[in-house]
């Protein structure tokens, strides 16, 4: 690793004000451009410690990069993961204030809500489902603290700055109907997401990890590694299963998971 605790510390107070001040501030792959991916996490761990030091409680967890193709992208070979705040949690029909953004974009997720411990090394699916006190439609905003492109070299971001900027998490809005993790084939799970009455967007849930259970699987043996356990009554984000849609002020976000029910939002 060549980003020390103090570098961490310093990027993650950086990532703080980018967020409430909503300016993108320059890749920290520009920066340390022989960083890895540990060096990512060790700077996500400062900017949460940062935030659980103001006063922000963890309610969840989530996984990105789920499907083949992103991290193909990504030039990585498994997910990330990233910290769900309690701020970040708003439900079907609210409005989302873009003071709280910089550049959101919207994904369709299942979410599960545990009702009991998970944690690693050894979960398996089974596990997830007996641990799972139901599953629902979630919406994931994600934006990013990081430029897209560096202005000075022409740079694109990477998958260090993303995991660093906490997986780009940035909200979570919750819906339509909870159902039991075992009351059908959640891998045949589809929603078609519209933005302002044009679908924008449509997918099943089988392209998380061809079960989206797998995602959470996957995040409580990874997180054993640095002795996290996903707790009871979080949120677990399993993944995405369609490309990020971008949302502005005026925008209406419609999220329709056939018998799931829907979510409606709006960015005001």
């Amino acid at each position: 690793m060549i980003i020390d605790a103090s570098a961490a510390r310093r990027i993650a107070e950086q990532l703080e004000d980018s967020q409430h001040t909503r300016q993108q501030m320059k890749q920290i792959s520009q920066q340390y451009p022989g960083m890895t991916v540990a060096d990512s996490y060790a700077v996500q761990k400062a900017w949460v410690d940062l935030k659980v030091a103001k006063g922000h409680e963890i309610w969840g967890h989530k996984v990105g990069l789920t499907s083949r193709a992103m991290q193909m992208s990504s030039n990585i070979d498994e997910p990330d993961y990233g910290v769900l705040f309690d701020y970040m949690f708003f439900q079907d029909g609210d409005a989302l204030p873009m003071e709280n953004f910089i550049v959101p974009r919207v994904e369709v997720e299942l979410a599960f809500i545990l009702k009991k411990d998970l944690r690693g090394p050894h979960v398996t699916a089974a596990d997830v489902y007996e641990a799972t006190a139901y599953v629902q439609p979630a919406l994931e905003i994600i934006d990013a603290r990081f430029q897209q492109v560096c202005p000075e070299t022409g740079v694109t971001r990477k998958v260090f700055d993303t995991i660093a900027d906490n997986a780009a998490n940035a909200g979570v809005v919750l819906g339509g109907r909870p159902v039991p993790v075992d009351s059908f084939d959640i891998r045949w799970a589809g929603c078609i997401l519209s933005r302002n009455a044009q679908i924008e967007e449509t997918g099943l849930a089988a392209g998380v990890m061809n079960h989206p259970a797998n995602g959470v699987v996957w995040l409580a043996n990874k997180l054993v590694e640095h002795d996290v356990t996903l707790k009871a009554g979080q949120v677990i984000l399993s993944g995405s299963f369609t490309r990020p849609v971008s949302g502005q002020a005026g925008d209406i976000f419609h999220a329709d998971y056939g018998p799931l029910g829907t979510i409606q939002c709006r960015f005001v």
